[in-house]
């Protein structure tokens, strides 16, 4: 009974560890006169990513590595069909022209690069499919890439401006510190109890370690992104909503699964191709949403839609699981 408490406790220590985190290292980071848009790319985005990355990790060193690469589908899936259908309910979300043309594909191509180099075993001798070191290492290569795209696209946008930060409203130095100090202990023994508790219930209730991964992990680690997105939502932040999710889609499949590869290579199941290919479908179903509107927007009706055909695929994957 005790690890199935701390199984749900450990998504709250999760979340709560990476707001801490977040907040003591912008704060710092104002600081010492680090801008906006380096905060944003780095710290936050970062920040809201984490519970992914340590739930990955521990699962790494676990061997459970059915949980990690679900952990990451099933979070890419549910930030766009859940989080963004969820969000833009609340309000429709405008699409800007970098996110349409640039950042969305980008996803995608991360995507395909990620299934194909699971399956390029197919191609060999060896057919034990599998997300090497090597690949691992292709992936961080290819987030590298599109962290100096971003910044040279935000640069080039940058009007110069004198921007005097109040200090008083930081964090005090001692207080910035144990924000950190704690945000990574918490997030250190939720990814812990998190995996722990997932792999208990798929030995008890004869599930999947991929079903867990791909629908409540994914879920509940993707839980930052939701309350971030919902609320940008509502107070009109409609550009924050969007950037969110598409940018921690490309965080998780270029750096976090870059990084739980390189720790120890990931075993693929060939089921999981069809996680890959929602992926896909459901990015493709956001492009043509914005294509189809009036206006470079998902409306209200569309959000609906996303968070149907979510529900049709968590259907699939209990029938599958």
């Amino acid at each position: 009974m005790l690890i199935y408490i701390l199984f749900g406790l450990g998504f709250v220590v999760l979340i709560k560890g990476a707001d801490l985190l977040v907040l003591g290292s912008s704060s710092i980071a104002k600081r010492f006169n680090v801008s906006e848009m380096i905060i944003g790319l780095t710290i936050v985005s970062f920040g809201t990513s984490l519970p992914e990355l340590l739930v990955n990790l521990t699962a790494s060193f676990k061997g459970s590595s059915e949980i990690a690469i679900g952990n990451i589908f099933g979070s890419n899936i549910a930030n766009i069909l859940l989080i963004l259908g969820v969000s833009s309910i609340i309000r429709a979300l405008p699409i800007t022209k970098n996110i349409y043309f640039s950042e969305i594909p980008f996803s995608l191509i991360a995507t395909l690069l990620v299934g194909f180099l699971a399956n390029a075993a197919l191609l060999s001798d060896h057919r034990v499919l599998t997300l090497s070191r090597l690949d691992g290492s292709i992936l961080l290569v290819f987030f590298c890439l599109f962290l100096g795209y971003i910044y040279v696209v935000h640069r080039s946008n940058e009007t110069p401006q004198d921007v005097t930060i109040n200090t008083s409203e930081l964090l005090s130095k001692k207080k910035s510190v144990l924000y950190i100090l704690g945000g990574l202990v918490g997030l250190y023994f939720g990814g812990e109890w998190v995996v722990n508790g997932a792999v208990k219930i798929a030995q008890d209730f004869g599930l999947s370690e991929t079903f867990i991964g791909l629908t409540v992990i994914a879920i509940g680690t993707s839980l930052p992104e939701l309350f971030t997105s919902a609320v940008a939502a509502y107070k009109n932040n409609t550009d924050i909503a969007v950037g969110n999710v598409v940018g921690s889609n490309i965080f998780n499949l270029l750096w976090i699964l870059g990084i739980s590869a390189v720790v120890r290579p990931l075993p693929f199941d060939v089921a999981s191709n069809t996680d890959i290919v929602m992926i896909i479908f459901a990015s493709a179903l956001l492009l043509f949403a914005v294509a189809v509107g009036k206006g470079a927007k998902i409306v209200r009706w569309e959000g609906a839609l996303f968070v149907l055909v979510y529900l049709g695929y968590i259907y699939y994957l209990v029938q599958r699981g």
